[in-house]
Formats: C-alpha cells, structure tokens, sequence
C-alpha cells in the first residue's frame, strides 16, 4: 500500500522580499490530496464519499484501491455535522451524475462544543446536535441524497475511545441506533464501519490513543471495508 502514502508538511516559501521593504511570504500548508479534485475517466462510474475526518483519512486509499474501477470524488473538506449536511449538501452534490455515494455524520453532532462551536471537555458544553434533532436531520439529508438516483450507503459512526475529549464513549452507539431507523426507513445499505472496528481494536493499533482519528494503518482498513461496500453497490 506504499503508493498511496503521502507527505503532508508546508511548503517552501515562495520566495524573499525584494529589497528588504517587505516581510517573506509565509509558509503555506500542502493541501491534503484527499481534498485535492481529480479528473474524471468519462468510462468509469463516479462515486462520491461524504464525511468528517475520518472519511479524509480513507479518501486515498479508497482512490488507490478503486483505481480503473471507479472516479472517486470527495467535498473539498470535513463534512462536519448534519446540520453543515443541510446547509452545504447541494454545492457538495453539484451538478454531475454519482453512481454511488457512501456518507456518514455522527462525530460532529454528538460531540460537544461551546457557544463557538469548538471542541471543549463534555462539562463545560453542549451537544453539537442532539439525537432528536440528529434523526431528522439525517432523513432529510437521505431525501436529499436518493433523489441523485446513485446507490446510497451510509457508514455507521466509528467508535470514540475512553479519554477522548469532547465526546462521550457510547454515544456513538445511540447515534448509530437513530440512523439506522433513518436507513431502513428508506432502504438505504448501511457499512457498520462501527462494528468492523470494534474488534480490532483489541489486537492490532489502527486508532489514536484517547482519540476518534485512526493511524494509516486504521485508515487502510477502513478504506478496504469501503471499497467492498462501494463495488457491491455498483455491481461489481
């Protein structure tokens, strides 16, 4: 899987002031590649990934292994909660034709988050977007998405870790519980990305320690699980 690795650091500054009347540029961050656009191979289907962090972190991989099978796009960044899902769905979605999306919300809803919305300790704020709300949410979203005509698949929330600040460990299993009424409600295929980490988390290191973000070799795994869900979905 080494093709896939990439280094993300800052770029070299572009270059000095002339004459020493102006400060040097400052050094500009690398776009991540998962957020970088691709070019279309017209014979291929086009599938879209929409989701948080997490969903940056297997972007890579899923293009690597679905390289000649499929166009793998993504928004050009994190997908927060479902309720930046109502506000921004439509620009994600834009014009072209997706044969299959695969999307998730759920880490960002239920953590919590002061009146800016920043990640604070759970004590010291509120739920981002309470379960109640977060189900209503999630079905319009669906609405949204089953009108493309593409395969839909919805990845369930992956597991948040003892010590991990801002959300409570289990909550992501009553989150997963609302949006599974919301999917078999519209027929919807559900990648239980929560349950096929669970279990190896206890032999193998693929999540950060006291966090809800995985190490490469965690985001490989997950890319695998995806990739098995998404060429089912387009019959492959």
């Amino acid at each position: 899987m080494g093709s896939w690795s990439f280094a993300v650091g800052f770029l070299a500054l572009a270059g000095l002031a002339l004459g020493g009347e102006d400060p040097p540029d400052q050094p500009k961050k690398a776009v991540d590649p998962a957020l970088q656009p691709i070019t279309d191979d017209p014979a291929l289907p086009r599938v879209l990934l929409i989701g948080d962090s997490i969903s940056i972190g297997y972007t890579v991989p899923v293009r690597v292994l679905l390289k000649d099978k499929a166009n793998v796009h993504r928004p050009p960044t994190g997908c927060g909660s479902t309720a930046t899902g109502l506000k921004e769905l439509d620009a994600w979605l834009g014009e072209g034709k997706w044969d299959a999306i695969h999307f998730n919300w759920g880490l960002h809803d239920l953590k919590y988050a002061d009146e800016k919305g920043d990640l604070v300790p759970v004590d010291q704020g509120k739920q981002q977007v309470p379960i109640d709300q977060y189900e209503k949410n999630l079905d319009e979203l669906v609405v949204r998405l089953k009108k493309t005509g593409a395969k839909l698949i919805w990845a369930s929330t992956t597991p948040v870790p003892k010590g991990a600040q801002g959300r409570v460990p289990g909550d992501e299993g009553k989150y997963n519980e609302a949006a599974k009424r919301v999917m078999d409600k519209h027929g919807v295929a559900i990648n239980d990305l929560h349950a096929f980490v669970a279990p190896l988390r206890g032999y193998k290191a693929i999540q950060l320690e006291k966090n809800v973000h995985f190490m490469k070799a965690g985001s490989v795994e997950l890319a695998k699980q995806v990739v098995a869900h998404i060429l089912k979905a387009l019959g492959k």
